[in-house]
């Protein structure tokens, strides 16, 4: 009996939560006498159900609940004998009388599974009247890049051939599913051949082009782009981002759609900053690690990743993307990799009537069209990573004739930018030709390609959009050669 005692002890709570039921109490609820069966206003237990009549006295519990003696009794048996453990005390309650129990986990999960089968997406698929052969894909990135003909060819035929890649691997897995339904494969149809990954690296000193040209790329495709930078990548498990966050970014620009991501291009500009760094006594998490991370999303893998998020540990859903079907292009300027190329090239004896002068190339401005694999391993590139990139080019390096054409002819040209500005003040804007040349030497000097059009225009456009809104009979406004060389001004043309 005293056993029994102290459980019932053990279950007792403050008296805010547990208090015994007054005389006066039951009066006022009108509690019946004991009798053969309840009435309306009799008290019941709330676990097993019984009234006060058949259950005996009863101690109430907060929130207008009541229990009997027989339930407070087996709970305490319960946790005495088998813990508070939840799968106990549940398989404890179902032997009470007037007990039902639902498992709610079961009715939650049938929903969930019900509205993914809702909303799931029909999975994007590919078809060769879908996608622009080279020549019309060349022809539409004439519109905006400038020069660099060989590198816009070579981007034209590998974006082709890695969408047909798609196609293929869509076929395979129709083939694999039907033979499986067939247990035996059918001999009449051949199996198609397994077409492998063509990633690509481009090599270019900055502002030739490398991010316009993915870009443009992407926006012609109308496929989901990412660009990233490798500067901020590092080892897993150190300060910086992952190097899963690159399809984390690829994800949230397909609007978390995992089949269109599947089908996305990542674009790792800087990938120069990843070289594996020489004479270093301490662990490369940046440069080399970076590498090796690198190497199962070029080759194709499943990673999860965070929704929402570039690092896993951030409290959000992950979900599995495959980068199998994903098209890498790498970009890099490789700063001192023209000395690497100039050694490699003379390397022959510097005596004799053979002999390579040292200084021969040193006036070539298309030393990078001859680099080699060889070179990017001395540069710090390993072999795993370079063998994972097959296409391999360099862009040209900008010249003053490719600067004048890129102030007038790409479609979105940055005079016609500062012509449409002044346009919508009803002001027509021309330049002389010798101002175009001026403009174009003058960003060659920066050494920082196209991005230094902009800056040497911004330097004498800024007065001129100043002062044009003042006067409204200012009907034209000419550049000339004598403004930019400080000599002299703009020339005004009034309204008629």
């Amino acid at each position: 009996m005293a056993d029994n005692k102290d459980k019932k002890d053990a279950l007792v709570a403050p008296e805010d939560d547990f208090t015994e039921v007054s005389a006066d109490e039951r009066k006022g609820q009108n509690a019946p006498k004991k009798q053969d069966g309840p009435k309306d206003t009799e008290l019941f237990c709330s676990i097993c159900r019984r009234p006060e009549s058949q259950a005996g006295h009863l101690t109430k519990l907060g929130n207008g609940m009541f229990i009997c003696s027989d339930c407070m009794q087996k709970g305490a048996d319960m946790m005495n004998r088998e813990g508070f453990g939840i799968d106990s005390i549940l398989k404890q309650l179902q032997d009470l009388p007037g007990v039902r129990l639902f498992n709610l986990g079961e009715f939650s999960g049938l929903h969930a599974a019900n509205d993914k089968e809702e909303n799931k997406e029909p999975e994007k698929r590919f078809s060769m009247e879908e996608i622009l052969p080279p020549h019309k894909i060349k022809a539409q990135l004439d519109r905006y890049v400038i020069g660099q003909e060989k590198a816009k060819k070579l981007m034209s035929v590998a974006v082709y051939n890695h969408y047909k890649r798609i196609i293929n691997e869509q076929k395979l897995a129709e083939l694999r599913k039907k033979n499986a339904e067939l247990k035996i494969p059918d001999p009449n149809v051949p199996e198609p051949v397994e077409i492998q990954k063509s990633n690509i690296l481009m090599i270019g000193p900055t502002g030739s082009g490398k991010t316009y040209l993915v870009q443009t790329m992407a926006r012609l495709l109308d496929v989901p782009l990412a660009i990233t930078d490798a500067t901020s990548l590092t080892e897993a498990g150190y300060i910086g981002d992952d190097i899963e966050s690159v399809v984390s970014k690829l994800l949230a620009v397909a609007g978390n759609d995992v089949a269109r991501a599947e089908h996305g291009i990542i674009f790792i500009d800087e990938i120069d900053k990843i070289a594996k760094k020489k004479n270093m006594s301490q662990r490369d998490v940046s440069g080399e690690a970076v590498q090796q991370g690198l190497l199962k999303l070029l080759e194709g893998a499943e990673i999860e990743v965070p929704v929402g998020a570039t690092s896993k540990s951030a409290m959000v859903p992950l979900k599995t993307v495959n980068t199998k079907n994903i098209l890498f292009i790498c970009g890099g300027a490789f700063p001192t990799l023209e000395e690497i190329i100039k050694q490699r090239l003379t390397k022959k004896s510097s005596i004799g009537f053979q002999a390579d002068l040292k200084d021969k190339f040193d006036d070539d401005p298309n030393i990078m069209q001859k680099v080699t694999v060889e070179d990017l391993r001395k540069f710090g590139m390993i072999p795993e990573f370079l063998g994972r990139m097959p296409i391999i080019f360099s862009l040209e390096k900008l010249t003053e004739d490719m600067l004048v054409r890129i102030l007038m002819e790409p479609q979105n040209a940055i005079l016609k930018q500062y012509e449409a500005l002044l346009a919508m003040d009803e002001v027509k804007l021309t330049f002389e030709e010798g101002a175009l040349r001026i403009i174009a030497k003058e960003a060659l000097k920066s050494d920082t390609g196209a991005r230094a059009l902009r800056q040497v225009i911004e330097d004498f456009m800024t007065d001129i959009m100043y002062e044009i809104p003042k006067d409204d009979n200012i009907g034209e406004v000419v550049i000339t050669e004598a403004y930019l060389n400080h000599t002299g001004g703009p020339l005004i043309r009034l309204r008629n």
